[in-house]
């Protein structure tokens, strides 16, 4: 207790001198900035979650063919879950002579347990937002409806034996899944009016979908209890799965949310790597004296460690309470870009917060601080002694290691974690030996040199190894501004070019070989933009390798939910477009009896290049050898294929066509000539798919934006705090060179060419390293499309300058303003 009561008394005597100011400024900004992310990014995640479960109608969903089982109803409302139950299935319509193919949807009184659907009635432009469906004896319908079966609202129309009235048209639904049912212009009955319908009978191709939601608890324990007794039929509904659009944007948001908060993280962490090397070296003195007074090593590190314990606590609570009222803002300024009901703020998050402020403080305050442990008693009569420097792979291992475990943890992702330490500390050593090189071959320059730059340029090269250290410490803190800003910018122009205006809303499905160049024909005379026509056939995989796919297939896979239907099968001569080659290679003209398959699938199906596949159609085999592995983008609301066989392969079985095409609203009606005209065709609506899917991509834009804005300030204020930590050393040198008669204004200048120098060699280091790591982030992990930005080369050298000289010539003003004679004495 008596020395940790001496601990507490020389800390508050450090800071009451304000030789605490800057460490304390640096873990505070590092806290608050970390917790105000992970609060925000936390929040953002679970509303996101949240409203990706309204894409669901529901947290929990089990898609069955049949009913389920009265237990498993009874289980679900034993632990308080609300319950609600949708049946999709497809039937003719019958009206004024005119026949339409439709998907009828009854619901239960409860749906949807999450979102809402909205309607319209004979005022097309107000939508009323509302929790429930139809009530008994009412029908919702889309819009194309009446007009195809020239119906008005408040009509009969007759579905099965029923007749019901139509009393509004539905503009919004939840869960419009991407199936045949949900694609087919929607009829949307209340469930008690199902068997009026006499339509569902034994034997009908009906899909059943039980929808579940409550407490997380709850939710997970049902969860555990069901799955175990879903037959092959049966499965669980995921919105990565189900609706790989929507899937795709959050993993793609939550992977930027991660690469935000690393960027704090580096910044700060390097902010208190210097602050704290800049107060190890003013204790130099103190500890020798206590040293002659009988301190030993581990004693002398106690002393100060505790002093940092307590440091950091109070630091990461005060930076805790500031990051809570930083992200509240936040929210606060985003209140019209996010859905109504955002996740409150999680304790967990707040906690997390303060564990990364002590995790960030040790990791890179702590080998600064082991070298006062080294002081040597002498050092009270030999000012210059100094201590040696703790081992290399102390200072960097464990700095690197607890970046190395928050990245992980942000992220979830080890190879994105490997990616950006791997590719940044390479770069960063290979690009350090180069600068200290360069450093030591300017010094030939010196004599060339006016005397203002002779001084400025040895203000680097006094201390080759501090100013290497300088450098690469700015060079990250770019680094981390580069990255932010650029992923983002990708990120969502990326967005943007899959998803444009006018992205395909239609899809045309069963076109007959012989109608096909009519129909394309047709689309062209409206001067309707469609996609490229495929030929389908359906069929089944079921050996891998000679091997039943059932005895490769995990369990609750993508894998596995493949291989108990049958897949949508084409060939192509060309790479079909939005497709990229992840593995092997695309065949060539007259090669036969290849198929390339996409990576997911490939990946649950543990399906190698070379491995030979096995196909049923119909009645037949076919057998394929696998040529590439390739990878597709969902998102792009244009047909897409789990298997793309090679021409020829395919042949001697029958296919229709498949297109996608974009369809303005003041162009609906050509919707009903084109069923007319094709009587065997489907089209098929994807209108509010595409506009959830934009929905969403605005939201996450928008708070990107905001994530953006918060990581740069705090990026730049850290950056200031930086440049501190030479300070005792400059305001020192300045007093000697004063006492020989430079003034002030030269002393301005040496400071300006010297931190300009240092912003812009940090720059250029910062341009290379940033390609080095977004190269293998973008081609490695998230999957963009990679290209050399040029602007930066010249942008970011510049900007480096400018705002390193600024801040460190703002930094260092003192230096000309003391008086030679109080430095000289203070030594």
């Amino acid at each position: 207790m008596t020395r940790f009561h001496l601990a507490l008394r020389l800390l508050w005597r450090d800071s009451r001198s304000g030789e605490l100011t800057i460490l304390v400024l640096a873990l505070i900004i590092a806290v608050t900035s970390s917790t105000a992310i992970s609060l925000f990014a936390d929040r953002l995640q679970r509303t996101m979650s949240t409203q990706a479960a309204e894409f669901l109608a529901a947290d929990l969903v089990i898609s069955s063919p049949t009913t389920i089982p009265v237990e498993w109803l009874a289980k679900a409302a034993q632990l308080n879950l609300a319950q609600a139950q949708t049946v999709e299935f497809s039937s003719v319509l019958i009206e004024h002579n005119e026949l339409l193919l439709a998907g009828i949807k009854a619901v239960s009184s409860a749906y949807p347990l999450r979102g809402f659907l909205k309607t319209t009635t004979a005022d097309y432009l107000t939508e009323t937002v509302t929790h429930t469906g139809p009530k008994s004896g009412n029908a919702w319908v889309d819009k194309r409806i009446l007009p195809a079966l020239k119906l008005n609202l408040g009509d009969a129309l007759q579905v099965g034996e029923k007749h019901l009235t139509v009393s509004h048209i539905i503009t919004y639904e939840p869960d419009k899944r991407g199936d045949f049912y949900s694609f087919s212009p929607r009829v949307m009955i209340n469930a008690d009016d199902l068997p009026a319908t006499g339509i569902v009978q034994p034997g009908s191709h009906v899909h059943y979908f039980f929808q579940f939601s409550g407490d997380n608890k709850a939710l997970a324990q049902f969860n555990r209890w069901i799955k175990p007794q879903l037959n092959p039929s049966q499965r669980i509904m995921d919105i990565h799965e189900d609706r790989p659009e929507l899937g795709s944007a959050l993993e793609r948001a939550e992977r930027y949310l991660g690469l935000s908060s690393i960027i704090v993280i580096l910044i700060s962490g390097v902010a208190i790597a210097m602050a704290t090397r800049r107060y190890t070296e003013r204790h130099f003195n103190a500890t020798a004296i206590l040293r002659c007074l009988g301190c030993k090593q581990r004693e002398i590190l106690w002393l100060y460690g505790s002093q940092l314990v307590v440091l950091g606590l109070l630091a990461s609570a005060i930076g805790c309470l500031l990051g809570w009222f930083v992200q509240q803002a936040l929210f606060h300024l985003l209140r019209s870009l996010l859905p109504q009901q955002v996740a409150n703020p999680s304790l967990l998050a707040v906690s997390f917060g303060f564990i990364i402020g002590m995790a960030i403080l040790l990791g890179f305050a702590l080998p600064p601080l082991l070298r006062l442990k080294k002081v040597s008693p002498l050092r009270v009569l030999r000012r210059e002694l100094e201590p040696l420097p703790s081992s290399a792979w102390l200072i960097y291992g464990l700095a690197v290691g607890i970046i190395g475990v928050l990245i992980w943890r942000y992220t979830d992702d080890l190879k994105m974690t490997t990616t950006i330490l791997g590719v940044g500390l390479g770069t960063m050593l290979l690009l350090g030996l180069l600068v200290y090189g360069l450093l030591r071959v300017s010094r030939k320059l010196l004599p060339h040199m006016s005397l203002t730059w002779r001084f400025g340029l040895q203000g680097l090269l006094r201390n080759s190894r501090a100013s290497v250290s300088q450098i690469l410490a700015f060079s990250i803190t770019l680094v981390a501004m580069v990255l932010s800003f650029t992923v983002r910018t990708d990120l969502i122009d990326n967005w943007q070019k899959q998803l444009p205006d006018n992205a395909p809303n239609h899809f045309a499905l069963n076109i007959f070989p012989d109608q096909q160049s009519a129909f394309q024909q047709e689309l062209q005379q409206q001067h309707i933009n469609g996609s490229q026509f495929y030929p389908v056939i359906r069929g089944r995989l079921v050996e891998i390798n000679n091997v039943p796919v059932q005895q490769v297939v995990s369990k609750e896979t993508q894998g596995e939910s493949a291989t108990h239907r049958e897949l949508s099968l084409t060939w192509t001569k060309d790479l079909p477009e939005d497709n990229k080659i992840s593995a092997g290679n695309w065949w060539q003209d007259d090669q036969s009896g290849l198929v390339s398959v996409e990576q997911k699938l490939a990946k649950s199906l543990k399906i190698k290049l070379g491995d030979h596949l096995t196909f049923t159609v119909g009645s037949e085999q076919i057998k394929a050898t696998v040529s590439s592995i390739r990878e597709l983008r969902w998102d792009t609301m244009k047909p897409n294929f789990y298997m793309v066989f090679s021409p020829g392969t395919l042949d001697a079985y029958p296919s229709t066509f498949i297109t996608s095409f974009y369809l303005p609203d003041a162009q609906k009606n050509v919707l009903n000539t084109l069923v007319k005209k094709y009587p065997s065709t489907t089209i098929l609506e994807v209108d509010l798919i595409l506009q959830q899917f934009k929905t969403i991509l605005t939201q996450l834009t928008q708070a990107i934006n905001y994530l953006l804005y918060f990581a740069l300030m705090a990026g730049f204020t850290v950056l200031f705090a930086a440049v501190y930590s030479t300070l005792d050393n400059r305001i020192y040198e300045g007093a000697l060179m004063r006492t020989l008669g430079a003034n002030r204004s030269f002393l301005r200048k040496t400071h300006i060419i010297e931190f300009s120098l240092l912003g812009l060699i940090s720059g250029l280091l910062a341009v290379i390293i940033a390609e080095a790591i977004l190269y293998a982030l973008y081609t490695q992990v998230m999957h963009l499309d990679y290209s050399i930005n040029v602007y930066l080369w010249g942008l970011i050298p510049l900007t480096g300058a400018v705002f390193v000289g600024l801040a460190g010539c703002w930094g260092v003003k003192d230096v000309v303003n003391k008086s030679p004679l109080q430095v000289l004495r203070e030594l």
